[in-house]
């Protein structure tokens, strides 16, 4: 990897708006995370999830279900929906044997994983917008997700 092929991944990110970048070649593993101090290159080390066969850490509903705690107009209007940033392989767990980053009913604060989705060989941790209740998984572990997909509702807490 040489100067031109970092330049060519700052100006992809920069261009897709991606909050964090990964990418593992030859042995060198650079990361680039916005507000991040640098890029940090570093021996290459086995991806946390198969790119071969996942297997699924827990069931969650199907794409198209909706969200089992949003059952009033009103439920509605407190939901956050995390969309998926870009195009990949969703992923509940950082690995088939450990167990989900959320579950359903689970407290989440903004900036905390919720998920990995896996592009290109590349591992990008989605995080929580905001603080509040997991109210609904949208895709189910090892199933694709385009730009902008609903992968979880979260229920925004209320203050006081």
């Amino acid at each position: 990897m040489n100067l031109d092929d970092i330049k060519q991944i700052l100006d992809l990110v920069r261009e897709h708006e991606l909050n964090e970048f990964e990418l593992e070649r030859d042995g060198l593993k650079v990361r680039i995370r916005k507000g991040a101090a640098g890029v940090s290159v570093a021996p290459a080390v086995p991806p946390a999830v198969p790119a071969g066969n996942p297997q699924p850490a827990a069931p969650a509903p199907a794409a198209g279900s909706p969200p089992p705690q949003a059952e009033s107009n009103d439920d509605e209007a407190n939901l956050v929906f995390i969309k998926s940033p870009i195009v990949g392989t969703f992923y509940r767990a950082p690995d088939p044997s450990a167990p989900p980053f959320v579950n359903i009913g689970d407290r989440v604060r903004k900036g905390q994983v919720l998920c990995i989705i896996e592009a290109m060989k590349l591992m990008n941790e989605i995080e929580s917008d905001c603080d509040g209740e997991v109210a609904a998984i949208y895709v189910e572990n090892g199933k694709p997700v385009q730009f902008g997909d609903r992968l979880f509702a979260v229920k925004v807490s209320q203050a006081g």
